[in-house]
């Protein structure tokens, strides 16, 4: 259990968040459930754009929390990742109330103690069990309620394991004796819980009580709660020299119709960062501004040096964008141009870190789709940085485009895997084809498949790509690297890499089955390549012998 009171701008756009959860006793890594809930929630509520509700910033993040707490569940013995969670957030004078499973949220409003949640509860073999749950399944149905808070309000926190041992009058009557130190309410409440089950005779090793008081609301306004932040305008087209927000534009780094990016500075601290802002001729587009503001969220719940992070607003908004740090490097496309002739093992070490940066979004369920080499910096220090999440999408998460839409609207090029083109749900091995096929082009200075893929318009498609070995184009890179390359570029994402990692090991290490393939013949080894050679060579002998 626990509760956040944010400062300054944080207040008024998300309010106070109080959580509680709890897993099952039964269950060995019950604790580690339940911490993992009020955490991830804590964490990723807080990261959600201050343009969002509250309704939709919660049930966003518990969507996205249930379906990692489930992938994670599958992969544990003796033990799960399912945990009741109830949670009050607090913003102007309002409450909303999001809860699944059997833990209790009480009001205590003058003499009034009321349960604002519904428990959700099965009984099998003589046990309850929670019927709804994080981590239960893989979507989770959310119970919501907004109420109106007044002063004095005190709200009660508390597990399924307390039900039985207090009634009404025992905690109205403690939380009045002690009003004034809720801590020590709550220590008095559990002393009386534990006492009433010891005479009762059974545990009293699972209660956990938290109070919240409301002392002060803020003035009543005549606007409604989402107005301040739930519908900023997109800002005007800017150039160099002007302002928005206390940022000054340094520099117009690009201008599409999707997206206006600028090197700014903070006039108040000096510090130099990007901000990214909708194209001004999208503003009456609701949808493409959704997504956009999912991807300050999506990067914010990312944490690795090889993405480039989110930075804070240091003033409230005014206008719809979002700042990062500002890389000072290249693009790997100027990096390639400038090192046509780096090592070997220089791009492998590049590779490597483009890699660490897809897996970091994976871990959040979050797919890039958008790989690309004008959308990846490489620093001073020869680092990798990820600069670009237009296209990033979490599937499964609701009111928001699905990840193939997500793609389709920022467009196709020629390191897209083939499975968008053919209309297909794409997953983390769609990241994959992309890397590799990154990779290919920095290795050889071509693309895979080029010239093939716009080819594609049906399944029976895929059979007719023909790979072209890297070494044809570069005879620096070894059999087995090749084969890796060849793997994680298959058309049938089944037959990719299983994992990222894998596909990092085989680049590094030569695969004993990669080095067998590179000394069958060239018959056996590529049909295809070695049949269109040969009837090459004897169409150059016909030639000849014709002329003579």
């Amino acid at each position: 259990m626990s509760v956040r009171v944010p400062d300054g701008s944080a207040l008024a756009a998300k309010g106070i968040a109080a959580v509680v959860a709890d897993s099952t006793w039964r269950n060995v890594i019950a604790k580690q459930a339940a911490e993992t809930c009020v955490r991830g929630f804590l964490a990723d509520y807080y990261a959600t754009p201050d343009n969002w509700d509250v309704k939709t910033s919660a049930t966003k993040v518990l969507s996205a929390l249930n379906g990692w707490l489930f992938s994670q569940g599958k992969s544990v013995a003796n033990g799960n990742y399912i945990s009741s969670f109830s949670s009050i957030v607090l913003r102007g004078r309002q409450g909303h109330l999001f809860h699944m499973g059997d833990t209790l949220v009480y009001r205590l409003r003058g003499g009034e103690f009321e349960q604002l949640n519904r428990e959700h509860t099965n009984f099998m073999g003589g046990y309850r069990y929670p019927s709804r749950a994080l981590g239960l399944d893989p979507s989770v149905d959310i119970d919501y309620l907004q109420f109106s808070v007044n002063q004095g309000d005190i709200l009660l926190f508390t597990t399924q394991a307390a039900k039985g041992t207090l009634v009404t009058s025992d905690y109205v009557q403690l939380i009045r004796q002690h009003a004034s130190d809720l801590n020590m309410a709550c220590d008095q409440i559990l002393q009386s819980a534990v006492q009433k089950a010891s005479a009762r005779g059974y545990s009293s090793t699972h209660f956990s009580f938290q109070l919240v008081r409301i002392d002060m609301l803020p003035e009543e306004s005549g606007e409604t709660l989402g107005d301040a932040f739930g519908a900023l305008p997109v800002p005007p087209d800017l150039n160099e020299g002007e302002e928005l927000d206390g940022y000054r534009i340094l520099e117009v780094l690009s201008k599409s119709n999707m997206s206006c990016i600028y090197r700014v500075q903070d006039k108040r601290t000096e510090r130099e960062m990007v901000l990214k802002a909708p194209s001004p001729q999208l503003a009456g587009r609701k949808d493409f501004l959704r997504q956009f503001s999912m991807q300050q969220w999506v990067v914010e719940r990312v944490n690795s040096p090889y993405v480039a992070k989110i930075v804070d607003a240091s003033r409230p908004r005014n206008y719809l964008y979002y700042l990062r740090e500002y890389v000072d490097g290249r693009t790997l496309s100027e990096w390639i141009a400038q090192n046509p002739h780096a090592e070997l093992r220089r791009q492998t070490d590049l590779i490597e870190q483009m890699v660490k940066a897809v897996r970091a979004l994976h871990r959040r369920d979050i797919l890039c789709q958008g790989l690309h080499p004008d959308n990846i910096m490489v620093d001073q220090q020869g680092m990798i940085k990820l600069i670009d999440f237009a296209s990033c999408a979490v599937p499964g998460m609701d009111d928001l485009p699905e990840p193939l839409a997500i793609a389709r609207a920022a467009g196709f090029h020629s390191y897209t895997a083939p499975e968008y083109r053919l209309n297909r749900d794409p997953g983390p091995a769609a990241d994959q084809f992309s890397l590799a096929a990154i990779a290919y082009w920095m290795l050889t200075g071509q693309k895979p498949y080029a010239g093939q893929m716009e080819l594609l318009h049906s399944r029976a498609d895929f059979s007719r790509l023909e790979y072209m070995p890297s070494f044809q184009y570069n005879p620096m890179i070894p059999v087995w690297l090749d084969g890796a390359l060849r793997r994680a570029l298959q058309p049938n994402p089944e037959l990719r890499y299983r994992r990222l990692s894998e596909f990092v090991y085989d680049l590094k290490k030569p695969n004993p089955h990669y080095i067998k393939e590179g000394n069958m013949p060239l018959a056996e080894r590529n049909p295809l390549f070695f049949w269109k050679g040969l009837s090459g060579i004897l169409l150059l002998l016909l030639l000849a012998s014709l002329m003579h």
